[in-house]
């Protein structure tokens, strides 16, 4: 009998991890996904000590044309089909984007928009089969354009747009779908992108736990939601760095209000804005 796995990419750090324990913890056989395979064994590990299940490890780099190749591949050697997608992995580039190497721009995109879409489709098959779900992490950066890191920015408006339209195209076939949006969290994900701490626009910005969050977003998923977005209490500027902290952050209030945050989405959705 083939065996049903949830497929997480970006597993080896931040809300991956996060999200790799929670999928192990409520029973789902794991199939995780990242470029480190020596996170990956390790994560493995503790996931196999905690939940008597050992995950599938698949070391693979999304910048690659053929990755989404290597892990069908991969869960095929294993005897595994996909009942749940989860598309974390994802990076961006701090910087702006004349500035920044060029190539590196272009990897953002086959990451944060290709991989996505490739993994989203190639298991839709399996993903109806299993009426399983998607969970594609997004980011409020997709909700408005992103000077200084308009790469990442422009990709995350892809993912929001592509996760809804597939939410519709897929929700008939029993398959649910929906959008992780978080507020900054802190991961790698700022050393990658070139961040320094308590520099430039985005000096003081309030974190969210990761643990927290990836919390929330799986029970948005299970439940059905189209789109999982922060708190109130996670989100907040300072203006510190001058009124380029606040716009996106008021930018945002207005855009959910009429895209996100209708009472038939099932968000509550409150934000603060905190000037410090």
């Amino acid at each position: 009998m083939t065996e049903r796995v949830t497929l997480i990419t970006g597993a080896s750090a931040g809300i991956g991890t996060e999200l790799a324990r929670i999928f192990a913890g409520r029973g789902h056989r794991v199939a995780l996904v990242a470029r480190r395979a020596d996170r990956l064994e390790v994560l493995a590990a503790e996931l196999k000590a905690a939940c008597k299940q050992a995950p599938i490890t698949i070391a693979c780099d999304l910048e690659a044309p053929d990755a989404g190749d290597k892990i069908a591949a991969a869960l095929a050697s294993a005897g595994c089909e996909v009942e749940y997608v989860v598309n974390n992995a994802g990076f961006g580039l701090f910087g702006e984007a004349i500035e920044l190497d060029r190539a590196e721009q272009l990897h953002i995109i086959d990451v944060n928009i290709r991989a996505m879409t490739d993994l989203s489709l190639r298991f839709a098959a399996s993903l109806i089969k299993n009426r399983g779900g998607i969970l594609n992490v997004g980011s409020i950066a997709g909700f408005l354009p992103g000077p200084g890191m308009a790469v990442y920015y422009a990709s995350k408006a892809y993912v929001v747009s592509f996760t809804e339209a597939l939410r519709q195209e897929l929700a008939p076939r029993g398959v649910r779908v929906t959008v992780l949006c978080p507020g900054p969290v802190p991961t790698e994900f700022q050393a990658r992108a070139g961040f320094r701490p308590q520099t430039g626009r985005f000096a003081r910005t309030r974190h969210q736990d990761r643990a927290i969050s990836a919390q929330a977003k799986s029970a948005r998923l299970r439940r059905g939601c189209r789109s999982a977005l922060p708190a109130a209490q996670t989100i907040g500027c300072s203006s510190a760095g001058g009124f380029g902290n606040i716009w996106p952050i008021i930018c945002f209030i207005l855009l959910s209000a009429s895209r996100v945050c209708a009472p038939s989405h099932e968000i509550n959705l409150r934000l603060a804005i905190i000037l410090g």
